[in-house]
């Protein structure tokens, strides 16, 4: 996790723009770097530094004396580095997981380099050898990447809208701004004045498609086809090695833990893990909430049955109301969900920061989305519907739950990973046929559950817990803090600003008070910004005016049905 900020063709002075790059200087606490491109005045690279992997050699842009002419700056993690280097016999100078890129370039182009990247990634790269700049995201958006770009050619590029929305240039007082898209790479012509000309925009991988670096994947064989055992067998292994490999680090490792399904499988399988590699500290384990909250009985249940150093995080409304400004600057959106869930997550990396020394965080991301984990999967009209609804939830991950997971825990310099994004894992579970996946028995991720049934690795009562959102999940039932946000705005907002909500917002025009005041917020901090957000999350299938799940039919008789369903 670092902070990577560029500019091609700045018409402004470099020392004035470069003061923009100060303000994702949270994403990479440990060192910065500001660099001017050799025979471009006007084209310049700002880098904040999270020392995860090589101390000595990490500082970026990355230059090797092997590719004078290559420039990279980069955000992530590459976990196979080091297969790719041994199978290519390529001459490292450092031990920086990201220089496999320049290598990989260097060896067969932009396209074939992508496409080998088993990680997590943003990048720009420079080649002023053959005058291109090239620009990449991962599949699922799981690091963040924005860009923009005026029609005379000027390119800024940034991890957080935040770098970018104050740079000045002569051709337009407002500078557009958008995400670049993830799994998608972008070719641009470098011109003899620094400014670019994009040549193509190149989706490079879909989600549901293999990855290429399978190839040269050392994971156990998988059996094949899909037989229930046969798929159990191959989802333990995928799952276990998602989470080997993001071991890759220099830095203490900790975990979230909601004691939901999700973070509690990471959890025990981290630890798991962990004592194989024989690493010497105790595993940290985090979980926040108010008083009552069912999340930190569960999660204590969870800590004590694997074993780890656990840590609960208590806060009161009036800590989470008061955070609210911070979270949406934090976060460049005013999605209510997300906002929701924003605040626990904000709250307890301010606590790791602040009293632990774990750095690189693992965390339960992108499960719901992949295994259709919300509760409005169990009304899908039929499980092909469901398939197509689980992959454009992967598809809009990095406007919601990936935005929010790496915006909060970035906020305060640490690192986030998420095994159940992992490429292969996640291709694999989407390759399976669409009845497989779908809900059972009233319960949704059955297949996910079941998967781990023999394992001992959770107690059998949170291997089966009901879906909680962790929003909902902070809180005690009686008071949800969906409600406790409601009744708090429902003074902040009166019913005439409800009823001028369109011509002040004419886009995404809030439909409760509680939007309309995060709408507010964010127009505070980033004016005439709201088409970031394309649509607001809701769930499918139901006539919800609530993105939480404790509005719906189902999860109020879900308790019941657990009872009668889980196993003894």
């Amino acid at each position: 996790m670092c902070g990577i900020w560029a500019l091609f063709g700045s018409d402004d002075c470099l020392a004035v723009q470069c003061l923009s790059a100060m303000k994702i200087a949270h994403r990479g606490p440990d060192a910065f770097r500001f660099e001017n491109v050799n025979g471009y005045t006007n084209c310049c690279f700002g880098f904040h530094r999270l020392a995860v992997v090589d101390q000595l050699f990490g500082m970026q842009p990355i230059r090797v004396k092997k590719y004078p002419y290559l420039w990279l700056c980069y955000n992530g993690e590459i976990y196979n580095h080091v297969k790719l280097q041994h199978h290519f016999e390529f001459e490292y100078q450092t031990k920086v997981d990201g220089e496999i890129i320049l290598h990989l370039y260097d060896k067969g182009g932009i396209e074939q380099t992508v496409c080998m990247l088993d990680g997590v990634f943003a990048f720009i790269l420079l080649d002023t050898a053959n005058k291109k700049v090239f620009l990449g995201r991962d599949t699922y958006g799981v690091r963040p990447l924005f860009k923009a770009m005026t029609e005379d050619g000027f390119l800024a590029v940034c991890s957080e809208a935040k770098g970018l929305v104050n740079l000045k240039h002569s051709m337009t007082p407002f500078l557009k701004v958008e995400p670049f898209l993830p799994g998608h790479y972008e070719v641009l012509d470098l011109k003899p004045n620094g400014k670019v000309a994009s040549v193509e925009m190149v989706k490079f991988h879909h989600c549901r498609d293999e990855p290429l670096h399978a190839l040269y994947d050392s994971v156990e064989k998988l059996f094949p086809g899909f037989e229930i055992e046969t798929v159990k067998s191959n989802l333990r292994i995928l799952f276990d090695n998602a989470i080997k490999k993001r071991l890759m680090t220099h830095r203490r490792i900790g975990c979230l833990l909601s004691g939901g399904l999700d973070s509690s499988l990471v959890a025990a399988t981290l630890l798991k893990q962990l004592k194989a590699a024989q690493v010497q500290y105790p595993l940290q384990t985090f979980a926040i909430g108010m008083e009552d909250s069912p999340d930190l009985l569960a999660a204590r249940k969870v800590a004590n049955h694997i074993g780890s150093e656990h840590h609960e995080v208590l806060f009161n409304s009036e800590e989470g109301i008061q955070a609210l400004d911070e979270v949406i600057f934090s976060l460049e959106t005013y999605d209510i969900t997300t906002v929701r869930a924003s605040v626990g997550m904000y709250l307890i990396s301010k606590y790791i920061r602040k009293n632990t020394d774990s750095v690189v965080i693992f965390s339960g991301e992108g499960s719901d989305e992949l295994t259709q984990g919300y509760i409005y999967f169990h009304k899908a009209p039929s499980p092909e519907k469901a398939e197509e609804e689980s992959e454009r939830l992967l598809k809009e991950l990095y406007l919601f739950d990936v935005l929010r997971a790496d915006r909060t825990t970035a906020a305060h310099g640490l690192e986030l990973r998420v095994p159940f994004l992992d490429h292969r894992f996640s291709s694999y579970y989407l390759s399976l046929p669409p009845d497989m996946r779908i809900p059972k028995n009233g319960i949704e991720k059955h297949l996910l559950r079941e998967t781990f049934e023999d394992s001992d690795l959770i107690p059998k009562e949170i291997l089966w817990r009901p879906k909680e959102a962790f929003s909902d999940g902070i809180t005690s039932v009686k008071n949800s803090w969906f409600r406790i946000l409601q009744e708090y705005v429902e003074h902040q907002v009166d019913d005439t600003m409800m009823a001028a909500a369109a011509q002040k917002f004419p886009f995404n025009t809030p439909k409760t008070k509680e939007g309309y005041y995060y709408r507010q917020i964010f127009e505070h901090h980033y004016p005439g910004r709201a088409d970031w957000l394309t649509h607001y999350w809701m769930p499918r299938w139901i006539n919800a005016t609530d993105p939480s799940a404790r509005t719906l039919t189902h999860y109020k008789s879900a308790a019941k049905a657990y009872s009668l369903t889980q196993p003894s």
